[in-house]
């Protein structure tokens, strides 16, 4: 186990109500940042994380989606129907900073761990919610889920070729990103509360954050009615090659046309097509004569060349490449741990690096209830308490 006293967040307790993945995607950060977060589940299941994909060991840690999403916490079993246990939370959470949860709206008030209460037992708690459509408005009762938000947001729209049938954005889009907002949301609220000596609460949404991830096809549609679709810019797209395929960005500098044209040994189409206008006019035409040209050679011959000319380009790969490339492990994002269950085993580590600090692995997943006995014995809670948890 790795020491956290210098890591950014050392010292911050969250008492963490999330699962499944928007909310867990949010704490996991903050335990990453050396936030010392409780995981409180059911004792007969616990985050529906750990059995979805049929997963069936009892410790629920034989699922790698479950694992991808809660090292670095601690987990705490109570049956929350029992006050005696309800009793023992809110005693956590007079120690803790942060609240935690990604219920629909009144689920929280409805187990007995609202902001008013939560707020009556600690004023200075940082009561973050993470929600499908948020707080208010006639949405706000509504169940939320990733691909919800994608197609009320407008999201599932936008298609990179709009005579492309609509479909379901393959990576949780929604929930990771609204759980980053989610840790920005308690993060500026933890400096706020050294200010003011006062807690408050933060909501964030899955459909707000999709909305505001659309920030920039928002004012060109209030501007002229048209949206942006950066697939449909004249000089980039994707283009298969001799063994492969490579993505080329042909923007930010003066006259790329006339550059990309030279990596490709053609004319000069820039003479015909000098200016946005003319290229985005001939599009079709233009893509037709980077395709033709493309496929007659290797994805590394083309970055090459179009690198040595100063156009943006990238091959194209899949996860299990990108995984493998040397730039993922000399950033350290892929920690191997023991797992109690599988053994070796590897997940996605953070992305944030700090000079000072090592946010990787400090705690494995933890099993359902790891840390019950540890946690009680730091409330000075004894054996009757632990035995009042199932």
């Amino acid at each position: 186990m790795k020491d956290t006293n210098t890591l950014p967040l050392a010292g911050v307790r969250v008492v963490d109500f999330t699962q499944v993945m928007m909310g867990p995607s949010a704490t996991q950060m903050l335990a990453d940042f050396g936030a010392d977060v409780i995981k409180i589940e059911n004792p007969k299941g616990g985050d529906l994380m750990r059995t979805a994909l049929g997963a069936t060991d009892e410790a629920g840690l034989n699922n790698p989606m479950f694992c991808s999403l809660n090292r670095n916490k601690r987990s705490l079993a109570l049956n929350l129907r029992e006050e005696d246990n309800k009793e023992i939370v809110y005693r956590l959470i007079r120690s803790a900073d942060v609240v935690v949860s990604n219920f629909r709206a009144g689920v929280m008030d409805r187990i007995g761990f609202g902001y008013e209460k939560v707020k009556e037992i600690n004023p200075k708690i940082i009561y973050a919610s993470g929600s499908g459509y948020g707080p208010k408005g006639p949405y706000a009762h509504k169940g939320g889920q990733d691909v919800l938000a994608q197609a009320m947001s407008g999201v599932m729209m936008r298609r990179a070729d709009p005579s492309l049938p609509i479909s379901i954005y393959p990576t949780a889009l929604c929930d990771y990103t609204a759980g980053m907002h989610l840790v920005q949301a308690i993060l500026a609220a933890l400096i706020g509360v050294t200010k003011t000596g006062k807690g408050q609460r933060v909501e964030v949404s899955l459909y707000s954050s999709m909305i505001a991830m659309q920030m920039q096809e928002a004012a060109c549609h209030w501007h002229d009615g048209k949206e942006i679709n950066w697939a449909e810019m004249p000089l980039s797209g994707v283009f298969e090659t001799a063994d492969g395929a490579l993505v080329m960005v042909g923007a930010f500098k003066i006259n790329p046309l006339q550059d990309i044209c030279g990596v490709l040994q053609i004319e000069d189409l820039s003479v015909e097509y000098p200016d946005f206008q003319s290229q985005r006019s001939a599009k079709p035409y233009l893509q037709e004569r980077f395709r033709n040209e493309f496929i007659k050679q290797t994805t590394q011959y083309w970055i090459e060349g179009l690198e040595s000319a100063d156009i943006l380009c990238a091959p194209v790969n899949n996860l299990a490449t990108a995984l493998e490339d040397e730039q993922t492990k000399v950033n350290e994002l892929v920690i191997e741990f023991e797992h109690p269950v599988n053994g070796p085993m590897k997940v996605v580590g953070c992305p944030i690096q700090f000079s000072a600090d090592d946010c990787g692995l400090r705690l494995a997943p933890p099993k359902l209830g790891q840390h019950n006995d540890e946690i009680l014995a730091e409330l000075g809670l004894g054996a009757s308490a632990e035995g009042a948890c199932l």
